[in-house]
């Protein structure tokens, strides 16, 4: 009994900060788990500088709004779903999750909460549990499932290595080269192959 698990952000849709980043004319936001390994840190600091420039919920999801999936994902998990069942593990949120859902035919998704204040303004946030993606892998082995696992950034390496079968797709050159071991794609074609391949 197989289940693919996929990150979201650079795999299936655009990274939703570097998006705002450019929305909001914040350079600085431009950084993502790619860039930095600890989640927690990130979002602290994405917050202090949502804070001193006085944004918050609503102007991230008019941005967001105006998001689609990179070309060809959509079809891609539709194929993908008529071979297996597919999770996608975001450390998104759900109040930014839920749009991309929509546009990607409403596919599972695992991720966290922002705790917002009625200004709008994000106060916090809370994790679904401590390496969500890793944890949740391990979870559904437990269950007896065997996982197949993608993503692009370093909060993935986790949950590929502890797959059965684990693949990089529009990764860096740098977790590449650091990586070796785990295959990498570019191409969504390539990517359904190599996890059809696993299936078998």
């Amino acid at each position: 009994m197989n289940i693919v698990c996929l990150d979201m952000e650079g795999v299936l849709v655009p990274e939703i900060w570097i998006a705002f980043a450019e929305a909001s004319g914040i350079p600085e936001l431009k950084r993502t788990t790619r860039d930095e390994p600890d989640y927690d840190k990130l979002m602290r600091w994405r917050l202090d500088i949502l804070k001193k420039h006085g944004l918050g919920i609503r102007e991230i999801q008019a941005t967001i709004a105006r998001i689609d999936p990179l070309p060809g994902a959509k079809e891609f998990l539709d194929a993908l779903r008529k071979d297996t069942q597919v999770i996608i593990l975001s450390d998104t949120f759900e109040q930014f999750a839920k749009p991309l859902m929509e546009k990607l035919g409403w596919p599972t998704i695992f991720c966290n909460t922002l705790e917002v204040a009625d200004s709008g303004e994000i106060t916090g946030f809370r994790m679904r549990c401590p390496q969500s993606k890793l944890t949740t892998v391990r979870g559904l082995q437990s269950i007896g499932y065997d996982t197949i696992a993608a993503g692009d950034s370093f909060n993935d390496l986790g949950m590929i290595q502890a797959s059965k079968a684990g693949f990089l797709f529009k990764s860096t050159d740098a977790i590449k080269a650091d990586h070796p071991e785990v295959p990498a794609y570019e191409e969504f074609s390539d990517l359904l192959r190599a996890i059809r391949a696993a299936l078998d």
